[in-house]
């Protein structure tokens, strides 16, 4: 007999909004994690009397209308988790030398801050953002259902077919954008750990397009947002149980019957304790290739293998920074993230970032969530907190970690340096002055924290093979196994509620996007 309803295997931010809206149903839901906090990459760890964030920085789709505010009006927790807007007039503050751009949430007004930029190029760009937003129409037309199916939306439909296959490079390169107008658009590249050249246009126009219609970050921070839902869990009679991994998918037959997990300490280190947890369903939270080879391979249908065969995400680094005696917002700070790059082709500085480790021309992310909230918790008094984030290559870091500890310290230390290097030069003056702590998370960190195999970000990386055709899904093949993971769905804030939830539709018959 089962001991729950659900078992679910992890509890990045898309099995928690599964398990929350299951058992706020009324199912009675287990969670079994092996790190000791909830949230995976959305976690949040203290440092020095500050509270840093894993890897989010700024979310899509919060309004009540959009995917994540009805899952939390359906949870019953919209109220307590209040979003705050990053500024409409530039969430994200585009630099390269000799150019800036702030991106506004207004879509005409983004069209005459470029065409005055770029004067000579106004019937490329024109061109370019009409396909631009008519694919964005045609991505937020697209029906979860059939039957919702609408011929009015047939244009956007047609750009989102013309444009299934393609980069966001060779759409740049389909209306001659210039190269500085193709940096200034693709600046968001941290967001996705891809190049233009890499990144599916499908991505990256469904990011820019959500952000546009509102870019914002919760006003309690992360945190919150994570306690909510284990919350809702947990007042509900589930339960989330921390370092306990799950070593094995037990069968009945063909069908599994639950998992055999193993309590951990708190470097993760096994501590031969075992328990087996039954269940009517199990959803594996984890990565689906990982699950899938400890399940066994050949118990899968071959569309299933064939579709496990994705290319993991790039990993990041990022550097948490303390700041103190320092107003950030007099350097040009603020509710908005910053992006550098060093140079107009990122294709190059990326390819020599993660491909030679060479960050002597660098590109990242700036972000000041203290900047965008100031609700108290995550820095002392009077203290502000930078977060920094690039790409970087796990096997590079994995061989350094392993074999020479002193070069893995050195490759830290060296990016973290080339980041800070650039802010000092060209943000705030003699920024090394005021940091109280600065902690670098590299992706053995990443694999380590988050249990993603390769350090990847992202789940299966988010090119076009991998974007819009023969992704995976929900569905494993194996009867009582479903996957609600990143890979399975869709990676980031929004998406992974939305990969939640729509495993809930599924299973419950409930809808709540529409």
């Amino acid at each position: 007999m089962p001991h729950v309803d659900y078992i679910v295997v992890g509890s990045g931010l898309a099995a928690l909004s599964f398990a929350a809206l299951m058992a706020r149903a009324g199912r009675k839901v287990l969670v079994l994690e092996a790190h000791d906090s909830a949230g995976g990459y959305a976690h949040t760890f203290g440092a020095g009397g500050y509270r840093f964030n894993a890897q989010l920085h700024y979310v899509w789709n919060t309004a009540p209308d959009r995917s994540v505010g009805r899952v939390l009006q359906k949870l019953g927790i919209a109220e307590a988790l209040p979003f705050v807007s990053l500024d409409s007039q530039g969430y994200d503050h585009m630099r390269i030398p000799g150019f800036a751009l702030d991106v506004p949430m207004d879509r005409a007004e983004l069209g005459r801050r470029l065409c005055a930029l770029f004067p000579d190029f106004r019937s490329n760009l024109s061109g370019f953002l009409e396909e631009l937003w008519a694919t964005d129409e045609g991505l937020e037309a697209l029906p979860e259902r059939v039957s919702a199916f609408k011929v009015s939306h047939g244009l956007g439909y047609l750009a989102v077919l013309r444009n299934r296959d393609a980069t966001l490079q060779a759409v740049f390169d389909r209306f001659a954008l210039p190269l500085e107008a193709q940096a200034l658009l693709a600046l968001q590249w941290p967001d996705f750990l891809l190049p233009p050249a890499q990144l599916s246009f499908l991505a990256w126009d469904k990011l820019f397009g959500r952000y546009g219609r509102g870019a914002s970050y919760p006003k309690l921070h992360f945190e919150s947002v994570v306690q909510a839902l284990v919350g809702v869990i947990v007042d509900a009679g589930g339960e989330v149980r921390l370092q306990r991994k799950v070593s094995r998918f037990l069968f009945d037959g063909a069908r599994v019957s639950g998992v055999r997990s193993e309590a951990v300490d708190a470097s993760g280190v096994g501590t031969g304790v075992f328990e087996d947890v039954f269940a009517g369903e199990v959803v594996c939270n984890m990565d689906p290739r990982q699950a899938a080879e400890q399940i066994g391979l050949e118990r899968f249908p071959s569309g299933i293998r064939a579709r496990l065969h994705y290319c993991y995400a790039p990993s990041s680094f990022v550097a948490y920074c303390g700041v103190k005696d320092l107003d950030l917002r007099a350097y040009g700070f603020g509710a908005w993230n910053v992006f550098h790059a060093d140079g107009p082709d990122l294709n190059a500085i990326y390819e020599a970032m993660y491909e030679r480790g060479d960050y002597t021309r660098i590109s990242f992310a700036m972000s000041t969530p203290t900047l965008i909230s100031d609700a108290p918790g995550s820095a002392p008094e009077g203290h502000q907190i930078l977060e920094l984030l690039t790409v970087a290559n796990y096997d590079r870091f994995l061989q350094s970690h392993l074999d020479q500890p002193k070069a893995y310290r050195e490759q830290k230390q060296r990016i973290f340096d080339a980041m800070i290097d650039v802010i000092d030069s060209q943000y705030v003056p003699g920024i090394r002055d005021h940091l109280t702590v600065h902690l670098t998370g590299s992706p053995t960190t990443s694999a380590r924290y988050a249990r993603a195999p390769a350090g990847n970000s992202y789940g299966s990386a988010m090119t076009p093979a991998q974007v819009s055709r023969n992704r995976l899904d929900h569905r494993t093949g194996i009867p009582g196994l479903w996957f609600c993971n990143a890979s399975s769905g869709f990676a980031g804030f929004a998406g992974t509620f939305w990969t939640g939830a729509r495993l809930y539709e599924r299973l419950s018959g409930c809808v709540i996007l529409a």
